[in-house]
Formats: structure tokens, C-alpha cells, sequence
């Protein structure tokens, strides 16, 4: 070790309070307390450097110092290495370099699922049902590969070329294809479809850069379909940007309304209001949620239920209202560190405790599971001094989430051993690739669309019962107890992944929304005008 390890380590440590960059810190005065903690921590690095039995890893040490810093405020600031940054931010950015496809491991082997629309894959003429059998004249098949393996031989820099050689059904030779990688989106809104001749439903997956781009297509699309009435999907939406949040909000409230305000130690208050644009203003809306729904999910949510625009229907959220705030480190590392809270219009903080440290926070979740709230909503319950009012005066809570306006319970039939081991080892997955494998060509021939495979094709008993024998041998024996509690939903999946292997994800969930319970709780308020009015408080 020597004098630059050291001044390293310390330059690092008072990076967060003295460096130049941020020209807040340099107005800041550091009360005495604060001073000595950081020269307490720096001599107790130099302590170790000089004195310490062996020589220690200092980029090591940094990392593991500013991670146990981190751990002591709250479970959502976190240190992110150089490594991971790209890689962390990647989802929320929307887009990612590589050859663009969806693929899927099948019998060790890469199978095109699709193409991305547009994508270099696409514009060369493969095909979903390729199989890649070849990366740059090296076998691609067998036990070594797994999705880290595909990723690092098919993603790369924009401009770079990769030769794949691809085995396609009907023919003997395989097809060689040299691949100039580029940019490939990543859309953050998984489908937009009708479900109705008035309504229709979006899904949006995480609030990234494109999320609004996407959305306000979504809406014309569907619009121009004969949309009145509107189905948000915020389920399993873990969250994203704040200010992408705040516009989805603007979109269906009237100017001026509060949606959301941020408030911190050094952060002052900050109101973010809705504008005179939106798409969606009028007409009937649903917000789904669940208790995956987070952070900028349950923003839109609150916003929606606080004003009485619409219904939020499922089970309560996640209960994230913190604020990070991203800070470069020198080495290109990154602190997301909490710098606000965020308030919903009502006055309503819906961040639940995180006392009893960060294991415990994120195993809430589960604890709810276990205390049987995904079942029973009466088995939920909130202290009268966190109770708030919406306009129409419904009261609503704030701590822990966002309490629906009806609670949908956990469907049962698709949490049964027997469906969740034919998942767990996808063999769902696998069945109906080897269908398609199969089946394709005449498939496409006999269904033309989407809505003519959705009216016409369904799996009868004989098609169940190859299944039922495929996942006998995929080591999940016949289970009469789990095929009565889950034979409906199986049909319905194994309908629709071969919906969305022959078409688009839309399809998958157009299939699929027939026996979401969610989804159809949805549809019904939607058409019962009085039902809807008391629920929203309306008169």
C-alpha cells in the first residue's frame, strides 16, 4: 500500500460533502459532529493502511465501506460499481445494443421466439422458429449455453457484426447471417389491446424514458379502435422515473391538479402539477395494481384515487415513497441515495417502515402472503391517524401502500403445486415451442389474425392430455387434485403463449385476460354506471 492508495480512499469519503461538482456542498457549513465523523473515518483508514497484518484490496474496501454507509439509512440507497451501472440503467433508458430478437433456451438450444419489429434480425429475414445453432463458427448448443451465454455472444457495440448459423424447419443446410449489431428498443408498455368494443387496456411494465412515447401511441391506437373507456395495468410495475410518472399522471387530470409533491432534509418541497395536455381526460378508468405495483406506480395510482378520476382495483401496493436521487462517483461508480419523500395530493406518505432493517422490509411481501392479506382484505389494517380524504370525501390511508378501492384476492388456481411446478420448470414454455415447431406453417395458413385464432382455436381434451403426458416426463407427474383447481388457467396459458409465439405479446394477454380476475372485475365496474359512481364517490 502507499501514499496514493490512501489519499484515494480519503478523497472518496469526503467526495460526498466537499467535492466541487455539486455546488450546493460548497455553501454547506459542516457542524463540528459531522467534521470529526469524517476525519474519524479517515485516519481509520490509515490506520489499516500502515498497520494492517497484510495488504487489503483498497477498491474493495471503498465499495464494502460505502455499501455498510448505505445499509444504515434505507433499503433503497444503494451503491452501484462501474460494472453494473449500464446494465442497472439499461431497462429504464429503453434500449440496449445487439442483434434483436427474442429468443427462448430450447433443449439447449437458442430458439427465435421473433425478431424485434425493425430490428437487424428482422430486416436480414430470420424468422421466429430459427434455431441458432452457430455464433461466429462456434457451436452454440449444449450445455454451456444458458442466457448469459447468449447475451455475451449476441449483444455488443453498435456497428459490430456477428455471423450466426441457423437451422430453420424445412430446410437441410443451415443458414449462414452476418449480423450488424444496433441500437434495439426496449418497450416499457407490454400490451395494448380492446378488450371490449368500448374499452381497452394498456400494461405498462416500468416507467423508463420511451414510457410516454409509448403510451400516448398506445392511446391513439386505441382510440382510433373505438376506446371510451380505459384499463391501466400497473401490476408487477416496480416503478422508474419520477417525472415519467408525473406526466403518465397529467394525462388524465384536469390542469393544475396536485399529483404529487417531494419534500426532504435538504431537498425543499416541490409540487409537480398537471398541464392543459392529456390523453386521456375523460371516460371511465381502471388502475390495476398489486403488491409489486412501487414507487412511481403507486404515484399514478395515488393521484388517480386521491382525486376520484378513477378506480384503483387489485391488492395494496408495494408502500415505496422515497426519492432517489443518482451521484456519480469518480471511478464511474454510482450512489442512488434517498434524497425526498413523495407525498400523493391528499397529503398521503404510503412509505411503509423500514425499522427493523432492510431483510426484513423487503420480506414484507411475503409476511403479507403468510398473514393471509392476499386472500382477505379485512385482514389489513391501518391506524386511524394516517387516515386522509379523497375530493369526493372516500377516505383513504396513507403508510404502507396504496389501499385499492375493491380488493381483487390472489387467484388460487394459478399458485396450485401442480400449475407452479409445470411453470417453475417451463414446461409450459416448452410444449408449446415444440407445438409451433411443429404446427406453424399450417397455423398460419388456417388463422390469418390474431381474432381469428382467439375465436376459433382452443385446446381440447386431446391437446391437454399431450400435455399432461409432456410434463410426466419433464418430471411433473399427473395431478388430478392440481388439473380440477388449475385446468382451466393451463388451457388458457398453454392458448395463449402459442397467441403470442404466432403473433405479439398483445395477444398473450388478450388470451389470458379471460380468466384474470383483475381484468374482469375491471370490464364489469366499467359497464355498470351506478357501481362505478358510488365506488369513485361521484353522484
Amino acid at each position: 500500500m502507499n501514499v496514493k492508495h490512501i489519499s484515494g480512499i480519503v478523497g472518496l469519503i469526503a467526495f460526498f460533502i466537499l467535492s466541487s461538482y455539486n455546488s450546493q456542498a460548497q455553501s454547506l457549513v459542516q457542524p463540528n459532529k459531522e467534521r470529526a465523523s469524517i476525519e474519524k473515518m479517515a485516519t481509520a483508514l490509515q490506520i489499516i493502511d500502515y498497520f494492517y497484518v497484510q495488504k487489503v484490496d483498497q477498491d474493495k474496501l471503498a465499495e464494502e465501506a460505502i455499501v455498510s454507509m448505505l445499509k444504515e439509512l434505507d433499503p433503497h440507497s444503494v451503491y452501484i460499481s462501474k460494472k453494473e451501472v449500464d446494465e442497472t440503467n439499461e431497462p429504464l433508458v429503453g434500449n440496449f445494443e445487439g442483434v434483436g430478437i427474442q429468443f427462448q433456451l430450447f433443449h439447449d438450444t437458442i430458439m427465435v421466439i421473433s425478431p424485434v419489429p425493425g430490428g437487424p434480425s428482422e430486416k436480414l429475414g430470420i424468422l421466429a422458429g430459427d434455431k441458432i445453432i452457430r455464433i461466429n463458427n462456434e457451436e452454440a448448443f449444449g450445455k454451456k449455453v444458458n442466457n448469459k451465454y447468449v447475451l455475451d455472444h449476441l449483444r455488443g457495440a453498435k456497428g459490430s457484426k456477428v455471423t450466426v448459423s441457423i437451422l430453420r424447419k424445412g430446410r437441410k443446410d443451415f443458414i449462414d447471417f452476418t449480423i450488424t449489431r444496433d441500437k434495439i428498443p426496449i418497450n416499457s408498455i407490454d400490451a395494448t389491446l380492446m378488450l371490449t368494443p368500448d374499452i381497452g387496456i394498456i400494461k405498462l411494465t416500468r416507467f423508463a424514458r420511451t414510457s410516454m412515447d409509448e403510451f400516448h401511441e398506445s392511446v391513439q391506437k386505441l382510440k382510433a379502435q373505438g376506446m371510451k373507456n380505459l384499463i391501466l395495468d400497473l401490476r408487477s410495475n416496480s416503478g422508474g422515473y419520477l417525472d415519467v410518472a408525473v406526466s403518465l399522471s397529467d394525462q388524465f387530470l384536469p390542469a393544475d391538479k396536485l399529483i404529487v409533491f417531494t419534500e426532504g432534509l435538504r431537498s425543499p418541497k416541490e409540487e409537480f402539477r398537471a398541464t392543459f395536455q392529456g390523453d386521456f381526460e375523460t371516460g371511465k378508468l381502471v388502475v390495476l395494481i398489486d403488491e409489486g405495483s412501487a414507487s412511481a406506480s403507486e404515484i399514478v395510482s395515488g393521484a388517480i384515487q386521491d382525486w376520484d378520476r378513477g378506480l384503483i382495483v387489485g391488492r395494496r401496493s408495494f408502500g415505496k415513497g422515497l426519492v432517489q436521487r443518482p451521484f456519480m462517483l469518480p471511478d464511474s461508480s454510482m450512489i442512488r441515495l434517498t434524497t425526498a419523500r413523495y407525498y400523493t395530493p391528499t397529503g398521503r406518505c404510503i412509505q411503509k417502515s423500514y425499522e427493523d432493517g432492510a431483510e426484513d422490509y423487503f420480506k414484507d411481501v411475503y409476511k403479507r402472503y403468510k398473514h393471509g392479506e392476499f386472500i382477505h382484505a379485512d385482514s389489513i389494517h391501518f391506524p386511524d391517524s394516517l387516515r386522509y380524504h379523497t375530493q369526493n370525501n372516500r377516505t383513504v390511508y396513507g403508510g404502507g401502500g396504496i389501499m385499492p378501492d375493491i380488493f381483487i384476492p390472489l387467484d388460487t388456481s394459478f399458485s396450485s403445486k401442480y400449475y407452479t411446478d409445470i411453470w417453475r420448470k417451463g414446461l409450459l414454455n416448452e410444449f408449446t415451442t415444440q407445438y409451433l415447431d411443429d404446427n406453424r406453417k399450417i397455423l398460419v395458413k388456417q388463422y390469418s389474425d390474431v381474432n381469428s385464432f382467439v375465436n376459433n382455436f382452443n385446446i381440447d381434451e386431446s391437446m391437454l392430455d399431450k400435455f399432461i403426458k409432456y410434463a410426466d416426463k419433464g418430471g411433473v407427474p399427473r395431478d388430478e387434485k392440481g388439473l380440477e383447481s388449475s385446468g382451466k388457467e393451463i388451457r388458457y396459458v398453454l392458448k395463449g403463449l402459442i397467441a403470442r409465439n404466432l403473433f405479439s405479446v398483445d395477444a398473450y394477454f388478450q388470451v389470458i385476460s379471460g380468466v384474470d380476475n383483475e381484468v374482469q372485475k375491471a370490464i364489469g365496474l366499467i359497464h355498470d354506471d351506478a357501481a362505478f359512481k358510488a365506488l369513485s364517490g361521484k353522484k
